[in-house]
């Protein structure tokens, strides 16, 4: 556990990028370097992270931590060390948010929301390649636009998703992937059985205790829901969170737009995002308490689909239902993610001419440069302090 542990807290420290570099990164150090698995097995485990909802490099490091320590306490390890840098980070600026006050500071802030239409349209568009690439899914994500702004609230998210996934059973049956290879993890069938149905349990249960006044439950549920709903990527997580902290008030547009923005430039999961909400959020409980409900409410969900399926994974890969269930869900993500780089990363950061200059610059820095996120960061909330100064 110590041995999983430093190593993913070094990759904590060092893995900048997003998820898919992130999975480049543990496959240089965990696959070629320390040979914890081999190239077919990682391949596997990819796959079945990408196909469930969740962080998928926070899925593929707490797999791989308790494949090399023997069970789930090596998976929680492997969690807490790629984890705990960038939250610690994200909450320090949330604590400090406050603080931050006058044309200087204002003028960082809108930078770093400037940085979140670059990104979210970087992401976009990397997405609609890979999970829209012909007209069947592209009508599916079109679709989850519709759905998304017709309905209001996490729930068009969730009515997307599930749409995007019944249009897939009808119009993705022929995408059929060829399958290779097995997957085997020390997880039985009945701890597989039990994480599953503690994700259901949580995900009814924790409304209920709301109900009732529950503070702390109130936090959990909106987080826990976010978590069980981002499927293809972690930027999705945006109009997720954006529904559930921003639309009733807890957190403002303003805020929520520029922790987005700085959490670009910080190493590990942009899960870790969930430290600085719950920190900053106006409601109890907020500050250390909320930052690190938000942040294990937001990963939980992953984490037991993850547990819960590997068991069962070689047998429900190669079921062409499935297959086509999920590409229909992943095309509905992109349309989701594209409403949600109109309302609210757009109109709340492109004010100007100027403004939309400084977005396209960064974009076009992420995606024919290919310069790394935090160097976008760093420009943009410079060009937004001179901005204030001025």
């Amino acid at each position: 556990m110590l041995e999983v542990f430093r190593v993913f807290l070094k990759l904590g420290l060092t893995s900048f990028g997003g998820p898919i570099a992130h999975i480049g990164y543990f496959r240089h150090e965990l696959v070629e370097r320390r040979k914890w698995i081999d190239e077919a097995g990682y391949a596997d485990l990819v796959a079945l992270c990408q196909f469930l909802p969740g962080p998928a490099s926070s899925q593929v490091g707490f797999a791989m931590g308790i494949l090399r320590a023997g069970g789930l306490p090596g998976g929680l390890a492997a969690w807490l060390g790629f984890t705990l840098p960038s939250a610690a980070i994200l909450l320090a600026f949330g604590l400090g948010a406050g603080a931050a006050t006058g044309p200087l500071a204002e003028g960082i802030l809108h930078g770093l929301k400037l940085v979140a239409v670059a990104v979210v349209a970087q992401a976009v568009l990397g997405m609609a390649r890979a999970l829209t690439p012909d007209r069947n899914r592209a009508t599916i994500a079109l679709g989850a636009v519709a759905i998304t702004v017709a309905l209001a609230g996490a729930w068009s998210q969730v009515a997307a998703i599930a749409c995007g996934a019944l249009a897939g059973l009808l119009l993705c049956r022929d995408l059929r992937d060829e399958v290779r290879g097995e997957l085997r993890f020390p997880i039985s069938p009945r701890a597989g059985i039990g994480a599953l149905a503690a994700f259901a349990v949580l995900l009814f249960a924790l409304p209920l205790l709301a109900v009732n006044g529950n503070a702390a439950a109130l936090l959990a549920g909106a987080f826990f829901r976010s978590g069980a709903l981002v499927f293809g990527g972690g930027h999705v997580v945006l109009p997720l969170l954006h529904a559930e902290v921003v639309t009733p008030g807890w957190v403002s547009e303003s805020s929520f737009l520029a922790g987005y923005g700085l959490a670009q430039a910080v190493p590990g999961p942009l899960f870790a995002f969930a430290a600085y909400l719950g920190a900053v959020q106006t409601p109890s409980p907020n500050g250390l308490a909320g930052a690190a409900i938000a942040l294990v409410a937001l990963f939980l969900p992953g984490l037991l689909l993850v547990t819960g399926v590997l068991p069962f994974w070689d047998r429900l890969r190669r079921l062409a239902a499935a297959q086509a269930a999920i590409k229909g869900a992943g095309a509905a993500v992109v349309g989701i993610l594209g409403a949600a780089l109109y309302s609210p990363v757009w109109t709340s950061a492109v004010l100007s001419p100027r403004d939309f200059f400084l977005a396209l610059a960064g974009f076009v820095l992420l995606t024919s440069w290919k310069a790394p996120p935090v160097v976008v960061v760093v420009l943009l909330a410079s060009a937004g302090a001179l901005t204030g100064l001025s």
